[in-house]
């Protein structure tokens, strides 16, 4: 922890993704503005928010391979400037139409982020401290909700929504300068580096590939049942996840009209959510345990959006969002380290993108599909009552993955440790 790369690359990645997660944060808060300027309705509201998913989608496999064959260094630094003028464009809008072309753009260019830091951490990144890296860039997600909604909150006060996205779009383009002077692609790059710890690392890192199995590709990966049983979990999670962080500031709303207040409250819920995180990763590595730590949350999440919905003081309703939020965010640690432990080598990196790529358009489908309930009922009931069934389900297809793994199996992937994974 003491060497200098920790310093050097994680707080530079975390910053850069928290200002690409502030546009799947500050659009939730903004909402019911946009709502009454643009007189939309929550279906429409939906697909504004979710369009984004749809293209997200596009570079996921680009941009790992891109990143791989190229420079991730540079590739990300041309999509965070791509991201932050779409970004700007969104406050530039008309209409409806206008919006969601933008917030499709906008997707584009933030997809190809999340797998080109993957292939950067792995540059510079053990085996051994790859599952921390991750752990502490993924962090950025609630830490991002926990800042971004006060502050869209505070900024909306003073401001009207369109302005606020041109604000917002402002950071991601200054960061992108700091990411490409501080950021290298590889140890070797880095004239910061201890020439010791250099050599060393490049060592370590050299070895582990050349370990490496040989992927077998994607085609591999389509026909395999585990892969599309591990797509279809993650889809269901995103769906409650994405349908939930989006409809929150809404909810939250009801409880006060002022849009500061309404950030700071909405911010409550994704700061118990960084503490339970942070928590059931930790936990999970102690017992050694993935699946129950993926389970548990996501149940615990449904019963608590149904039970939202039996209660009328706002003290409860937001206890209730609060324990919601531990819940869909829980199992980001535990989660990722079950598809390595159940998938054969050859295909595993094939089929962390196909869960990505695809099982990401829950996003799209979990604030479509409650906005539309929202509209056919007039109120948020059947809307949380969608998303609580579609975490149940994504509990329900880990607990089976678990359970379906064979014995044999678990001694193939283990060597010192054995990963319990039910």
């Amino acid at each position: 922890m003491r060497s200098s790369k920790w310093i050097r690359i994680i707080p530079v990645a975390f910053i850069m993704y928290m200002l690409a997660y502030m546009d799947r944060i500050n659009i939730g808060v903004l909402m019911p503005s946009i709502q009454n300027d643009l007189h939309i309705s929550a279906s429409a509201a939906g697909d504004i928010a979710g369009i984004f998913f749809v293209g997200y989608l596009i570079l996921q496999i680009p941009g790992g391979i891109l990143a791989t064959k190229w420079s991730a260094k540079k590739f990300i630094f041309i999509l965070i400037i791509l991201w932050g003028l779409a970004a700007m464009a969104s406050g530039l809008v008309q209409n409806e139409g206008q919006l969601k072309l933008v917030r499709f753009l906008l997707g584009v260019a933030e997809g190809g982020i999340w797998p080109a830091v993957l292939v950067l951490l792995a540059n510079w990144f053990t085996v051994r401290e790859r599952a921390r890296a991750n752990a502490f860039w993924m962090a950025c997600l609630p830490v991002s909700a926990m800042l971004m909604a006060p502050l869209t909150g505070i900024l909306l006060k003073f401001f009207s929504w369109k302005m606020v996205l041109i604000f917002e779009g402002i950071p991601p383009i200054i960061w992108a300068f700091v990411w490409y002077m501080i950021i290298k692609d590889r140890p070797s790059e880095a004239s910061w580096m201890d020439e010791k710890e250099k050599n060393q690392l490049m060592n370590t890192l050299a070895a582990e590939q050349g370990k490496a199995v040989k992927s077998e590709g994607y085609t591999a990966a389509f026909k395999n049942k585990t892969v599309w049983g591990l797509v279809i979990m993650y889809f269901l999670w995103m769906t409650g996840f994405y349908g939930y962080t989006l409809w929150v500031p809404s909810v939250v709303e009801q409880f006060t009209k002022d849009s500061a207040v309404m950030g700071w409250l909405t911010a409550i819920p994704f700061t118990c959510a960084l503490i339970g995180m942070i928590i059931n990763s930790y936990w999970s590595d102690r017992r050694m345990n993935r699946v129950q730590h993926v389970v548990v949350p996501l149940m615990i999440a449904a019963c608590t959006m149904v039970a939202g919905q039996f209660v009328e003081s706002p003290e409860w309703k937001m206890i209730l969002l609060s324990i919601t939020a531990i819940g869909v965010y829980a199992p980001y640690g535990p989660l990722w380290a079950i598809p390595t432990a159940i998938i054969p080598a050859g295909i595993v990196g094939a089929a962390l993108g196909l869960q990505n790529a695809i099982g990401n358009l829950g996003g799209y489908n979990g604030p479509k599909f409650f906005g539309v309930l929202k509209d056919a009922t007039g109120n948020f009931h059947a809307g949380f009552y969608f998303l609580a069934l579609s975490l149940a389900l994504a509990a329900i297809v880990t607990f089976i993955l678990g359970r379906s793994i064979t014995e044999t199996s678990m001694e193939a992937k283990s060597d010192d440790n054995v990963v319990k994974l039910d």
